[in-house]
């Protein structure tokens, strides 16, 4: 059987859901011996490649940089898992959505909370363009998996993870795997 190739993206979010992929320990290498990993923050691949058979997809959709990363993404990954609470719900990051626009994220943070120099970004390049609302990943594009946890634990991904490297769909069952937060 052909290795898979893997790739991980890290959209809006705290990196907790990679963490707790590096706490599968030990299984790591044996996953080393499956997959080839294509794309991630663990690695130095400046563009997500075509042929993509998993990617765990991390974080909400927040700005205008996630939302076109999310569609080349999904265009070229054949099974796309929303990875974590952030991906499957917007969780934390969807938190300054009760306040309407951008605007005021932007006027709190750039310009109430400056000790010097207060002023909004407003170069292209600088600062990633904010949207108005953050949303969960199923929100832009298909997903093909869910899975929940903030972080989710090693164990739920690898019950993720061991089906699909059999070409098998996983069945997350009980509240130990479906349990969020």
């Amino acid at each position: 059987m052909a290795r898979l190739k893997l790739a991980t993206v890290w959209l809006g979010g705290c990196s907790g859901c990679h963490m707790s992929f590096l706490d599968l320990d030990e299984w790591l290498i044996d996953l080393a011996g499956q997959v080839d990993l294509v794309y991630s923050p663990f690695a130095d691949v400046k563009q997500y490649p075509e042929g993509v058979d998993v990617v765990l997809v991390e974080g909400a959709v927040a700005n205008e940089e996630h939302l076109e990363m999310i569609q080349i993404v999904r265009e070229r990954s054949q099974i796309l898992v929303s990875f974590g609470d952030c991906a499957v719900t917007g969780n934390v990051t969807a938190l300054r959505n009760p306040l309407g626009s951008v605007e005021p994220v932007l006027q709190r943070c750039y310009i109430e909370a400056a000790d010097i120099h207060a002023q909004i970004p407003h170069e292209p390049g600088i600062v990633p363009q904010l949207l108005d609302r953050v949303t969960p990943v199923h929100a832009v594009v298909s997903v093909d998996v869910y899975l929940p946890g903030c972080p989710p634990s090693a164990t739920r991904i690898k019950a993720v993870l061991e089906p699909l490297l059999r070409g098998e769909t996983p069945q997350l069952e009980g509240r130990e795997f479906l349990k969020f937060g």
